[in-house]
């Protein structure tokens, strides 16, 4: 049976096996679920269809589709911003009102995306095509669909009549891919209109799919800074048929091989150590005695050769460093006047910028390297996990995925959430669909993103759910 057209089928008993337990409120009226699915599905394809590309950006129109589609569903809308982010561009907001017995909860997406080169795609990239159970299109994975999967969720329960003891805010950012010039714009002007939320999730979490069934759902608690560094040697640009000592590239390169070779030292936060514990479960024998406490098997050669040969572990557990760009003469015959790199660091989220560059200043041992930033690290965060955010991720996660345990995860890139957290409330990454890895590391900033229409009907159902929880 087709993948979609099983879904919906499934789908009207979906409310059924998740009425609430315990004291999690319960609709006041029937919520016609397949209905709902087949609007946010359409939701989804328009979206698509709005070109957000960034640069420029163009989000305004997006917000305007957004706003539009709210005020259908009795919900207010306000685009903001457009003077500040400039010309095209917008943050959305809105918010649902419970009856103020606990502190707001916000949903936030960004409405930006990568480019994409349409030659390379199978599918035009601002399509929205619907293809073999599969919605295409740039943005439908990072981050278009969870942006709708949280409005139709909203949307559920606003048509539901679900009592709320939580406000529930709504936030669309521009500029997410490029500058985070729109959260940061929204947490500098309207911090009044956080000033009662308690939770804010938005992407960054990381879930893990192996033949079609969730091993574990990763909340995103924390990421890395990113610490970007511009390397520069001056010399005395001549004919290169008389080579110099004046010639800044082979200084340059010298103090690359030396980074290069630089092994930042193993550090464990407490988020990375518990992370590991929880996936233990999934691995045999020794690997999942090294993996229940990873500190300790870091001490172990074999143990450590094979934690850190799966990228991803190696990043959470260190500081990174990759030369990425390097910039010399434009002429093969000329000896240029400077020579530079670009190095992509990124920290982990207790480790100082300004220590750590002293230490890599130490590396390069060489006073005629010059160091500059390229971007001002964001704010450093963590959050907490005992809270009812993080209980309800696991009572809706336990009711859709029993098998699947939910985890602390850390995001290598970067986000938005340094923005918001800075105001003083939790924040977090949370992915609620089952994309598998393959799609996701091949769509994400890729070639044919896409995802599976089952798995963001999927989604909304999930979000729906936790959210009723968190009341």
């Amino acid at each position: 049976m087709h993948l979609l057209r099983r879904f919906l089928l499934l789908s009207f008993a979906f409310p059924v096996a998740l009425t609430a337990q315990g004291r999690a409120p319960v609709p006041a009226r029937p919520i016609d679920w397949p209905a709902l699915e087949r609007e946010g599905l359409v939701l989804l394809r328009d979206y698509l269809r709005v070109n957000t590309t960034n640069p420029p950006g163009n989000e305004l129109e997006a917000a305007r589709m957004l706003r539009d589609f709210l005020a259908k569903q009795g919900i207010d809308a306000q685009i903001l911003d457009t003077t500040e982010l400039g010309a095209g561009r917008a943050n959305l907001y809105a918010r649902i009102r419970g009856n103020g017995r606990k502190r707001a909860i916000a949903v936030v997406h960004h409405m930006d995306v990568v480019p994409a080169t349409a030659s390379t795609w199978t599918a035009p990239p601002f399509s929205g095509a619907l293809r073999d159970g599969f919605v295409y299109g740039r943005g439908a994975l990072d981050m278009k669909s969870e942006g709708i999967a949280q409005i139709m969720a909203v949307v559920a329960l606003k048509r539901g009549g679900v009592p709320l003891t939580r406000d529930l805010v709504i936030i669309a950012n521009a500029d997410e891919e490029l500058g985070s010039t729109g959260a940061l714009t929204f947490a500098d002007r309207h911090a009044d209109l956080l000033r009662d939320v308690e939770f804010l999730f938005t992407e960054g979490g990381s879930n893990s799919v192996r033949d079609d069934t969730l091993r574990f759902r990763g909340v995103g608690v924390s990421e890395k800074r990113t610490f970007w560094q511009r390397l520069t040697v001056r010399g005395t640009p001549s004919h290169a048929s008389r080579p110099t000592k004046d010639n800044p590239v082979p200084r340059l390169i010298a103090a690359l091989d030396r980074l290069a070779r630089y092994e930042t030292p193993l550090h464990v936060l407490p988020g990375v150590d518990r992370y590991f514990r929880d996936i233990s479960r999934d691995y045999p024998g020794e690997r999942s005695q090294w993996l229940q406490d990873v500190s300790k098997a870091l001490e172990n050669p074999r143990a450590r050769e094979w934690i850190l040969s799966d990228v991803y572990w190696n990043a959470i557990l260190r500081n990174t460093i990759s030369i990425t760009g390097l910039q010399g003469s434009n002429k093969t015959n000329v000896i240029p006047p400077e020579a530079s790199a670009d190095v992509d660091i990124r920290l982990l989220p207790d480790q100082d910028p300004d220590s750590v560059l002293a230490t890599l200043k130490a590396v390069v041992a060489d006073t005629a390297v010059n160091f500059t930033p390229l971007i001002t690290p964001k704010p450093p965060f963590r959050s907490a996990t005992n809270t009812d955010f993080f209980r309800a991720v696991e009572r809706a996660s336990r009711e859709h995925d029993p098998r699947a345990v939910v985890t602390t995860v850390m995001m290598t890139g970067a986000t938005d959430r340094p923005m918001y957290r800075r105001l003083g409330f939790e924040v977090y990454g949370l992915d609620p669909f089952r994309t598998n890895e393959v799609d996701r590391q091949r769509g994400v900033h890729g070639n044919d993103e896409r995802i599976s229409a089952a798995d963001f009907l999927s989604g909304i159902h999930f979000l729906y759910d936790m959210l009723r929880y968190v009341q």
